[in-house]
């Protein structure tokens, strides 16, 4: 199975890639290394054995976008490529509305040109906006707290409309929680550019000294310690779903929609205490201001991607935390700078 990977650079896509070459897919990685670098190929060939495909290109380019596909013989589109900061969006919102939307608009249309009809979109638990109640199933209604939510969102919805009109194509929304740890061998991990949005780089980077304190936006939610509760799901097993989407659901017709989290919350404070238990690190926080856009409590029902994905989250939290610990404290600067 030929499968063109948009993002596939990045944190999620490499891991995804390396997944996909043992189970015996060929990964097409498509990425313009906006939040990547290209020495992650390097990382993908010493734990995989294999060599992906490599192209530099922009998801907005349709062309570039239609060869790539027709000279690989492309069966299958994985799309993790996009903008992912919630306080970015907020500030720059027409940038995450035309990478997000307008740039996977431009790729199904390319999809249509070279006649590829299944695609596994990288979606997210922020389209269920902030939830009546937890856990999350997949019928929950759907809203947004910020733009970059609502383009999540909007993909979404101009998916289900296109693959009404398209009832020969299968398109699957993933919405994932939040995704933390490393490749188990510390080659691969999560290297965001600048300073760190998500929770786990932000403490693994107190933790190796990068950064003083870990800033916790508000303690005043109503939680058992005050801070926020979020579903953190192993990038492993997260990755271990969009195979699961490809093998199962990937040539079946229709709107395939699965929530990919573990059915598990931890609240911040629970996240620090069990980084300082795996790292053997103080990580030392400061409490500050609620941050715009965010809810209280968000965790998964996952029990639609068991039954019909065959697929389960099996990792732990000391895995998910003593392999981020392993990956960044082998590469405190990240991956190897161009």
């Amino acid at each position: 199975m030929n499968v063109l990977v948009t993002g596939g650079m990045g944190y999620i896509g490499s891991h995804t890639c390396i997944q996909m070459i043992q189970s015996g897919m060929t990964p097409v990685i498509f990425d313009n290394l906006y939040n990547s670098k290209s020495s992650v190929l390097d990382c993908i060939e010493k734990v995989s054995g294999t060599r992906p495909v490599f192209i530099n290109g922009d998801i907005r380019d349709k062309s570039l976008l239609i060869k790539v596909m027709k000279e690989h013989d492309i069966e299958n589109v994985i799309h993790f490529a996009g903008l992912k900061a919630v306080g970015e969006s907020v500030e720059k919102p027409l940038e995450y509305y035309d990478n997000n939307v307008n740039g996977t608009l431009v790729l199904v249309d390319a999809m249509r040109e070279a006649n590829v009809k299944s695609l596994v979109f990288s979606s997210s638990a922020t389209v269920y906006g902030d939830p009546a109640s937890v856990p999350i199933t997949e019928d929950f209604p759907t809203s947004a707290t910020n733009p970059y939510g609502r383009s999540k969102l909007m993909v979404e919805e101009c998916l289900t409309d296109f693959q009404k009109a398209n009832s020969d194509w299968s398109i699957t929304l993933l919405r994932y929680f939040n995704p933390v740890g490393s490749h188990p061998t510390g080659e691969l991990g999560e290297d965001p550019q600048g300073i760190p949005n998500n929770l786990m780089p932000f403490v693994s980077q107190v933790a190796v000294g990068r950064r003083e304190f870990l800033s916790v936006f508000g303690n005043d939610y109503p939680t058992p310690d005050g801070t926020g509760i979020r579903d953190y799901i192993h990038v492993m097993d997260l990755s271990d779903g969009h195979v699961a989407a490809l093998e199962k659901v990937g040539a079946k017709h229709g709107l395939h929609i699965y929530n990919l989290g573990t059915g598990n919350g931890y609240s911040v404070l629970d996240m620090v205490k069990a980084f300082e238990s795996a790292s053997g690190k103080p990580v030392p926080y400061k409490v500050v201001a609620r941050r715009a856009g965010d809810i209280a409590e968000c965790w998964a029902d996952p029990a639609k991607a068991v039954t019909e994905l065959g697929w389960k989250a099996e990792r732990t939290l000391e895995e998910m935390t003593q392999d981020t610990w392993r990956w960044q404290s082998s590469n405190p600067q990240g991956y190897p700078s161009e």
